[in-house]
C-alpha cells in the first residue's frame, strides 16, 4: 500500500473514534451541544404516536434503548442524582426522596427525616456531608468547568441535583460560572409553606427576557395538576429565552430540561379515585404525557429553528416508571377491596411489634395516638421512648420504605425482620450486610443491600433494612402491556386508584429512554440493557470531559448506541435468597454488561410484577 493511502487510512480510523467532535475550518474540533429532557415518572410503554408523537417519533428515528432501566429504589432524587453522575446510589449517598440524615436540617425546622426535594434541603445536607452526599463530580458541572455554557432548567430538586453549585448562580447570564439555573422556586424567597426556598433569582436582561416570554410573570407558577401552566412557563422560557442566547453565544452548551409532568398529574389526578381502573391509564394521566411531549417538541422546533439541531445529541429519558396506588392487600385475582393500609402503615407495625411508641417527625415529633386511628401524616416515624432518641426509625417512600437502627443493635433489627418476613404487604427485603455479617442465616428471606448497589464510597447514614413493597397486576387491566397494570401497595398519603412509583416491579424500572443526534444511530433498537446510570458517562465520553469522583459504582458509555459501536456481551442472572421457615425469599433479576449492573425486578415471587424466578 501507497504512504498516501496508509495516512488516508489512518485518518479515516482516528476520525471514527473521535467520540465528541465533527470536522471544522482547519480540521479544528466542533465541539457537540447537548440536550438531556427528563420527562418525571414516563413509562416506556406508555409512549405512543397518539399520547406522545414527539418522543415516538424520535426513537423511531434515533435509538429506541428497548430494554431501558430506571435504578431501584424508584425515585425521583435517587434517579435526579444517578444521571447526574453515573454511579448508584451507594456512591451518591441519595438513598430515597426521603431520608434519616442524623442532624437537625435548619430547612426543615430541626427535623432529622426530611424529604429532599427542595432547593433549601438539599444546601444543608450538602453542607452537613460534603464529602458524602454526592461528592461526584457531575456532567453539568465538568462541562461548564471545560468551556461548555450550561443551563439546567425545569423541577425543583432534581434539577438542582444535577449540580448544587449552580443555585449559586446570579442569574443574569448564560456565561455565569456556574452556569444559568431556573427551577420552579426561581425568584420566590419562600416556599409555601413559608421556608426559604434558597433557589436562584433572575436578573438584567435575562429577568426581562423571560417576563416577556412568559406573559409578565414574576415567578414561574406553583404546580398543578396537570401542570400546564407552570411547564408552559418553563418551555417559553427556555425555547424564547435561553436557546436563543445558547445561539448567540456561539459556544457549545449542555441544557438540561426536566418536566414535572407527567409524575405530577399521576401522583394527583382524581379521575380514578378509590379505583384501580382506569388508574393512572386515565384521561388525566394521558394528556399530562402529551403535556411532556409537548415541552421536547418545543425545544426540538427551536433547536432546528436556530440551525443548532445538527450538531446537538437529545437524550431523553424518565427517572422512573410509575404504577396505580393500591391500599390494601390483593386478591389473587388482582382487585383490591376497601383501603386499610393508611400511610405510616409500616411504621404503626413496627411500633405494635417493638411494644413502643411512635412520633411523627412530620408534626415536630408529636406521638401518634393510634388508639383514635391517627396515623403519621407522611407516613415516617420515630419508634421509641421518645422522639429524641428513637431506636428504630421509619422512613416512608411510596413504593419502598427504608427502616433505621441508629445503635446498630442487630438483634433489634432482627425482631423487626422477622415480622416483615410474614407480612402481606411486604414484597422483598434487602438487608445491610453489616448486620449479615453477624450469619445470614438469621435473616433468611433478604439479600444484602450491596446486591443493589445501595453499599459504596458514601458514608451518609445507611438505613438497616430496605422494604420494596408488594406489587401486582391489576385485575380487568385491560392495556395492551402488562407493566401499564402494574399497582403497588405504597406507603403514602395519596389515595388508592392515584399514581406512585419506588417498587421494585418492572412496571416502575422500566423507564423510557431513547437518544437521537450526530453521534447516535439512527433507526437503532437498541436491546442491550441501558438504565439512567450510564446516561452521564455516555455524553461525558461524547463531549470529551471525565467525571472524577468517588466510588467504583458506575455506568457504561452505550456504545452500542454510537455510531459505529458495537453491542456488547449481556449476561442475565437470578440472585436468590434463603427461605424463611415460612417460606419467605427474595429474588433479584439481573442483567450485566461489563463491570455495570441493571436491575429488573426484586421481591417473592407472586408479590413482583416481571419477577422471573429462574
Amino acid at each position: 500500500m501507497k504512504l498516501a493511502n496508509l495516512l488516508a487510512t489512518a485518518a479515516l480510523t482516528l476520525t471514527l473514534t473521535l467520540p465528541a467532535t465533527a470536522a471544522g475550518p482547519q480540521n479544528q474540533p466542533i465541539k457537540r451541544n447537548i440536550v438531556i429532557f427528563v420527562a418525571d415518572g414516563l413509562r416506556y410503554t406508555s409512549v405512543t404516536p397518539e399520547t406522545a408523537p414527539t418522543m415516538a417519533k424520535l426513537k423511531a428515528e434515533g435509538v429506541d434503548f428497548t430494554n431501558s432501566h430506571s435504578t431501584y429504589p424508584t425515585l425521583t432524587t435517587v434517579n435526579a442524582a444517578v444521571i447526574a453522575t453515573g454511579h448508584f446510589p451507594g456512591d451518591t449517598g441519595n438513598y430515597g426522596n426521603s431520608m434519616w440524615v442524623n442532624f437537625a436540617v435548619p430547612c426543615r425546622q430541626g427535623a432529622t427525616v426530611t424529604f429532599v426535594e427542595d432547593d433549601c434541603i438539599l444546601k444543608d445536607v450538602k453542607a452537613h456531608y460534603p464529602n458524602d452526599y454526592i461528592a461526584q463530580t457531575t456532567l453539568l458541572q465538568a462541562a461548564r468547568t471545560a468551556g461548555f455554557n450550561t443551563v439546567i432548567v425545569g423541577k425543583k430538586g432534581p434539577a438542582a441535583i444535577q449540580f448544587l453549585g449552580a443555585l449559586d448562580s446570579k442569574g443574569a447570564s448564560i456565561e455565569d460560572p456556574v452556569g444559568l439555573f431556573i427551577d420552579d422556586a426561581t425568584n420566590r424567597p419562600q416556599n409555601l409553606d413559608g421556608t426559604p426556598s434558597k433557589s436562584t433569582v433572575l436578573k438584567g436582561a435575562i429577568a426581562a427576557e423571560t417576563l416577556a416570554a412568559t406573559g409578565q410573570l414574576a415567578a414561574p407558577p406553583f404546580a398543578a395538576t396537570p401542570n400546564i401552566v407552570q411547564q408552559a412557563y418553563l418551555r417559553q422560557s427556555a425555547t424564547q429565552v435561553i436557546l436563543p442566547r445558547l445561539k448567540d453565544s456561539d459556544k457549545p452548551f449542555v441544557l438540561l430540561y426536566w418536566s414535572r409532568d407527567p409524575d405530577t398529574t399521576q401522583h394527583g389526578a382524581l379521575d380514578s379515585d378509590g379505583k384501580l381502573v382506569p388508574g393512572i391509564n386515565s384521561t388525566s394521566g394521558r394528556a399530562a404525557i402529551t403535556n411532556a411531549d409537548s415541552d421536547l417538541k418545543g425545544l426540538l422546533e427551536t433547536l432546528k429553528q436556530y440551525g443548532l439541531d445538527a450538531n446537538t445529541d437529545v437524550f431523553v429519558t424518565a427517572d422512573h416508571g410509575f404504577s396505580t396506588i393500591a391500599k390494601a392487600i390483593p386478591t389473587v385475582d388482582g382487585t383490591v377491596g376497601r383501603p386499610t393500609l393508611a400511610s405510616g402503615f409500616l411504621a404503626l407495625d413496627v411500633g405494635q411489634w417493638l411494644g413502643s411508641k411512635v412520633f411523627d417527625p412530620d408534626r415536630e415529633g408529636a406521638e401518634v395516638d393510634t388508639a383514635s386511628g391517627e396515623h403519621p401524616v407522611q407516613g415516617n416515624g420515630l419508634i421509641g421512648p421518645s422522639p429524641e432518641a428513637p431506636q428504630v426509625i421509619v422512613v416512608a417512600n411510596g413504593g419502598t420504605d427504608f427502616i433505621y437502627v441508629p445503635s446498630g443493635d442487630r438483634a433489634l433489627a432482627k425482631k423487626v425482620f422477622d415480622k416483615l418476613a410474614e407480612a402481606p404487604y411486604v414484597g422483598g427485603v434487602f438487608v445491610n450486610d453489616a448486620l449479615l455479617a453477624g450469619g445470614k442465616a438469621d435473616f433468611a428471606g433478604a439479600l444484602p443491600m450491596s446486591a443493589i448497589a445501595m453499599l459504596g464510597s458514601s458514608k451518609m447514614p445507611q438505613p438497616a433494612i430496605v422494604v420494596a413493597l408488594r406489587n401486582f397486576l391489576i385485575g380487568g387491566c385491560n392495556e395492551p402491556e402488562p407493566q401499564m397494570c402494574q399497582a403497588e401497595i405504597a406507603d403514602t398519603s395519596l389515595h388508592q386508584g392515584q399514581g406512585m412509583h419506588g417498587s421494585f416491579g418492572r412496571g416502575d424500572t422500566r423507564n423510557f429512554m431513547a437518544a437521537i443526534g450526530p453521534d447516535f444511530k439512527k433507526g437503532y433498537a437498541d436491546k442491550v440493557p441501558v438504565g439512567n446510570v450510564d446516561i452521564a458517562p455516555t455524553l461525558a465520553h461524547v463531549l470529551g470531559i471525565t467525571l472524577p469522583g468517588p466510588g467504583t459504582l458506575k455506568g457504561r458509555v452505550v456504545d452500542e448506541a454510537l455510531t459505529g459501536g458495537k453491542e456488547p456481551k449481556v449476561e442475565k442472572r437470578t440472585l436468590v435468597s434463603d427461605k424463611t421457615p415460612s417460606g419467605f425469599q427474595t429474588i433479584l433479576n439481573e442483567q450485566q454488561v461489563g463491570e455495570t449492573k441493571y436491575f429488573d425486578a426484586g421481591g417473592m415471587p407472586g408479590r413482583t410484577v416481571g419477577l422471573v424466578e429462574k
